[in-house]
Order: C-alpha cells, then sequence, then structure tokens
C-alpha cells in the first residue's frame, strides 16, 4: 500500500500499522513547489493534509523502528517483472532490499538530516545490520556505509 501527504499525520501513523509499504514526505504538489520555500497553494495539483518536512516524517519512521529507503536498485539494475518476482518468491530479495535500504539511509542521514535525525538513524542502523542473514552481505554493507561516511555514494545490491 501507498500513502501520500493527502492524508493527514494522523491518519498516515493509523495506516502505518496496516501494512503501508510507501509513505511520502515532504511532498509539494505545485507548479515551481520545491524551487522556492513559499507555498503555491493556488497551482497545487492536491491539497497536502500532512505539511511536516521530509526530516521530520524520516525521524518519525526511525522512532517506530521503520527504515526509510530511498532505493531504487531494482528498476536500475533491471531487476522488474519476472527477474524480481523470481527474488522475491525465492526470498533472496532480502539479501538486496535490507543492505540497499540502510545504504540509502545512510546516503540520507550523511547529506541531509539534522543531527537528532542522523542520531535516531545511526542507531537503527548499526541495529538492522544485524537482520542481514548472510555474513558475507553484511560486511559488504558495513564497508560500504564506511565509505558513505566518507563521501562515496551510489552502491547497491
Amino acid at each position: 500500500m501507498i500513502i501520500s501527504t493527502r492524508e493527514s499525520a494522523r491518519m498516515r501513523a493509523q495506516l502505518l500499522a496496516c501494512g503501508v509499504s510507501q509513505i511520502s514526505g515532504g511532498s509539494r504538489t505545485s507548479v515551481g513547489g520545491y524551487t522556492t520555500e513559499e507555498r503555491h497553494d493556488e497551482t497545487a495539483q492536491f491539497d497536502v493534509s500532512d505539511t511536516r518536512p521530509l526530516d521530520e516524517v524520516v525521524r518519525w519512521l526511525l522512532e517506530q523502528d521503520h527504515i526509510p529507503s530511498f532505493c531504487t536498485a531494482c528498476y536500475r539494475e533491471g531487476r522488474t517483472g519476472d527477474r524480481f518476482m523470481s527474488l522475491c518468491k525465492s526470498g533472496k530479495i532480502g539479501l538486496c532490499c535490507t543492505p540497499n535500504a540502510l545504504m540509502t539511509l545512510k546516503e540520507y542521514l550523511v547529506d541531509y538530516a539534522s543531527p537528532e535525525t542522523r542520531e535516531v538513524g545511526e542507531k537503527l542502523i548499526q541495529k538492522s545490520l544485524l537482520d542481514i542473514p548472510s555474513e558475507k552481505v553484511r560486511g559488504i554493507t558495513e564497508r560500504h556505509l564506511l565509505e558513505i561516511e566518507n563521501g562515496a555514494h551510489d552502491f547497491r545490491f
């Protein structure tokens, strides 16, 4: 399920517990909406009810032990359609998804997050590394996380 910022923060919190897998944050739906700080409600595609900035939405998800993922690796690696489904059905997709989610979260934390969000996010990354069942994949992920800390980007499984 996907939920947009059309819904209120309260509604989004309730729906998150129902299995929402994609949630937007900091959305602007008007022409030029991301180019200025001011809102252009008169050209908005739809009304935004949850007006929290992205950093606040990310921190809210982290505080609930959800890993906000900015991953687009499957599309970029051509893992779509039957190729994607075979990974899902075999259960091997987790060896891609969890590491990719952690690495894209780390990129967000390093590049954009407030100090408060970064602190919560770093703790969840360390905790979530233990959820990677393959020692080899976990080690590669840990190495990439250190490289991201030092300015490298765009790692993916």
